[in-house]
């Protein structure tokens, strides 16, 4: 019986893969980009090195507003979304813009990797997009992933720096960033502390 259990208890630790020793990789259909830096906790710039489109004209260094879909994140300067968000929270105007810069700031703890001086150094991500790529504003809309394979706009709304914010037809990971959203005002993470 011994011999049994051990053989059981062998084969499923087998048939576990290691994850410590794979690395993720992003989809084919994710747009590899470069942050160069992060405007708010909900907006990012980036540059994409290099698009090939018509399978011959090619395209280098764009640069790109990026707006995260399905999150949304206090504002971090004074601006007309922001008195809006003190309208509608019923807090004064000062604290939204207060912890729009904790969110910022957590952000930007996610995507830099390093400093020099004033310079700030950022990591290269892999942007998905949803149904609608662009909002009216010109900015993209997308999922944005980090090179471990974890995802920025999930990784900000489970750390307590985010609303959910969904607008149709992007609603791709909506009930993921709903649930996410719930438990970290229940733990009292991040903002809601």
């Amino acid at each position: 019986m011994r011999l049994k259990a051990l053989f059981l208890v062998l084969a499923f630790l087998i048939s576990v893969p290691v994850s410590g020793g794979e690395r993720w990789k992003p989809p084919r259909d994710f747009v590899k980009a470069k942050v160069i830096r992060v405007v708010d906790g909900d907006t990012i710039v980036v540059s994409i090195p290099r698009t090939t489109f018509n399978n011959r004209k090619t395209l280098k260094n764009l640069k790109f507003t990026v707006r995260l879909i399905g999150i949304d994140t206090p504002e971090s300067k004074l601006n007309r979304r922001a008195k809006l968000q003190s309208r509608e929270s019923h807090r004064d105007i000062q604290t939204i813009i207060q912890l729009g810069k904790e969110a910022k700031k957590y952000t930007e703890s996610l995507l830099i990797t390093g400093k020099k001086g004033r310079k700030k150094y950022y990591r290269t991500v892999f942007l998905e997009f949803d149904v609608q790529p662009q909002d009216r504003y010109g900015r993209l809309l997308a999922y944005v992933w980090l090179p471990d394979g974890r995802m920025l706009n999930k990784e900000i709304i489970c750390g307590g720096y985010a609303y959910p914010l969904t607008i149709p037809p992007n609603v791709k990971y909506e009930k993921e960033f709903l649930r996410c959203f719930r438990k970290a005002r229940e733990e009292r993470r991040g903002l809601w502390r």
